[in-house]
């Protein structure tokens, strides 16, 4: 663990000057490494997820994969644990390893009545590409499963196959997450658990955002709401003060407007309303993350994402104190190459932010950085 805040780092450059006259640096001498090259054989780490447990502990998820960078082949889903606010790290652990399949799109959410944290997560055959599930020419399809762990993710459940629950015939490419799901806090439908994902339609080949739920505890799983509007797919779910839900998706119409999609559910996510775009939230077409935290009677909002309308850099968590309805505040992250997020707050209040990042491209590893939101 490189005891270094990403803050202090020398942010990527592609300055060609600058590569004459100095050697650049490797990105774990000058962040906090979480997931890295070559850790435990393993070719690449990417799609970080992150949750607290009840008794103060913070689970990490990647995806571990094997011989290459790539969506498709062997690949594993893993997990770090920290006891003291993510200043340090347990060793990595391999929560699935299904052969040369594919295991991965980490979706947990903790449940704050039991206890237990649910893992969220789509599992392929190795050999088949994201292109032949959505042509429909691969030998399998995608599927959905549910793990649990009830001791803060010191052993996990078999998963549990749940896609006939949540998944309609005609979907092909299916994702959940990636990134954490909640637990109502308010009614309607208080003490759900639901979780963002995404699918294609066969015939149309149309991308959508939809949310799956659980009311009995993570018993079972049911399909919530499908957002109204195509040419969306990952995205993130929080809970607005009033008890709304409000739901923030990569977006694909990006013909005049280069910001992240949103819709809202006044329904606990059975149905999704008001989608559109944000433009306040710039991004190159690339996964986010949200997370509601509460301080006294105020509730913020903060968004995670690579905030560039073209390229993949510039980690940022932009904040909004009126709901969603502006977000005027911006807490850089990291400046150079970087991708995919997580957010998760801290029992000392902090928050943390797991990322994909690097000094060359955003893939070099995952990493994270804490901040105090300011007042």
């Amino acid at each position: 663990m490189i005891s270094v805040f990403l803050i202090c780092c020398k942010p990527y450059s592609s300055n060609k000057s600058n590569e004459k006259s100095q050697e650049p640096q490797k990105a774990e001498a000058v962040m906090d490494t979480l997931f890295k090259k070559g850790d435990k054989g393993y070719n690449c780490f990417r799609i970080p997820a992150v949750v607290p447990g009840k008794n103060g502990s913070i689970l990490a998820f990647a995806e571990a994969r094997k011989n290459s960078c790539s969506d498709t082949g062997d690949i594993d889903l893993v997990m770090r644990k920290s006891d003291d606010n993510g200043k340090s790290w347990g060793p990595i652990s391999v929560i699935w390893d299904d052969g040369n399949n594919v295991c991965g799109n980490p979706a947990p959410v903790l449940d704050e009545t039991t206890g237990n944290i649910h893992l969220l997560l789509t599992r392929n055959l190795g050999e088949d590409h994201e292109s032949e599930i959505i042509a429909g020419t691969s030998k399998g399809t995608r599927e959905v499963f549910h793990m649990v762990s009830e001791d803060n993710g010191e052993t996990w459940s078999n998963p549990k196959n749940i896609t006939k629950a949540v998944k309609l015939p005609d979907w092909t490419w299916y994702a959940t997450g990636p990134v954490h799901g909640i637990q109502k806090k308010k009614e309607p439908n208080k003490g759900r658990l639901l979780v963002a994902c995404d699918h294609i339609r066969a015939e149309s080949r149309k991308m959508y955002s939809h949310s799956i739920y659980s009311d009995d505890h993570g018993m079972t799983w049911q399909l919530g709401g499908i957002s109204p509007n195509d040419q969306v797919n990952e995205c993130a779910v929080a809970e607005l003060k009033n008890g709304d839900l409000v739901l923030n998706m990569r977006n694909y119409a990006r013909d005049s407007i280069k910001g992240r999609q949103v819709a809202y559910s006044d329904d606990g996510g059975a149905t999704w309303k008001n989608q559109h775009i944000m433009a306040e939230l710039p991004e190159p077409v690339c996964q986010g993350a949200l997370l509601d935290i509460e301080r006294g009677e105020e509730h913020i909002l903060l968004f995670s994402n690579p905030s560039d309308s073209i390229s993949r850099v510039n980690m940022t968590v932009s904040l909004s104190r009126d709901g969603g309805r502006s977000w005027n505040e911006r807490i850089p992250i990291f400046e150079g190459a970087a991708a995919y997020s997580d957010l998760a707050q801290l029992s000392n209040n902090e928050i943390l932010v797991v990322f994909e990042a690097g000094l060359e491209n955003p893939y070099e590893g995952i990493f994270t950085k804490r901040f105090k939101v300011p007042n």
